[in-house]
């Protein structure tokens, strides 16, 4: 199971989603209150569980091997937006900022989170590629990413 350069807690099932994957596809990163088997199962796509791990955990590991889509920068890594009810008590979840940081690190400044209302990000999540099930315990740490592709060295 173990391969140089793989993060361990990249999965044989997840290694696969990833390489299946197009330009465009999204895949969910889900924490643990979020409905991963039932958003999975709304349009037959694949649940992935990766219990004991954090959201910025599997995204740092994610982001080794997988490119964010230049071409649509505005929705290459999206969150849920903070509902209204919380906005008093929670102006920016704080795993944003991991979040903000491990895209940067891995794509460079270009990349910005974009908030979704939680509906949308529903919505969306059910037409992603994938949804990955963490255990992550910290609130509205759920991620969209859409894939970029890899340039030739030429370019």
């Amino acid at each position: 199971k173990m391969l140089k350069g793989i993060p361990p807690i990249i999965s044989p099932e997840l290694m696969h989603a990833l390489m299946s994957m197009g330009h465009g596809d999204t895949l969910v990163i889900a924490d643990g209150n979020f409905p991963a088997a039932s958003v999975a199962a709304t349009n037959n796509r694949r649940l992935i569980q990766a219990s004991g791990v954090g959201c910025a955990e599997m995204l740092d590991a994610i982001l080794q091997l997988f490119p964010l889509d230049e071409y649509d920068k505005p929705n290459a890594i999206s969150v849920m937006e903070v509902v209204p009810g919380d906005k008093n008590s929670l102006e920016t979840p704080p795993i944003w900022s991991k979040f903000d940081a491990i895209a940067k690190k891995a794509e460079g400044d270009w990349v910005k989170l974009r908030p979704v209302e939680r509906f949308q990000f529903y919505k969306e999540a059910k037409e992603a590629f994938c949804v990955i099930a963490t255990s992550e315990t910290a609130i509205y740490a759920n991620v969209i990413l859409k894939k970029g592709i890899i340039k030739p060295k030429s370019q």
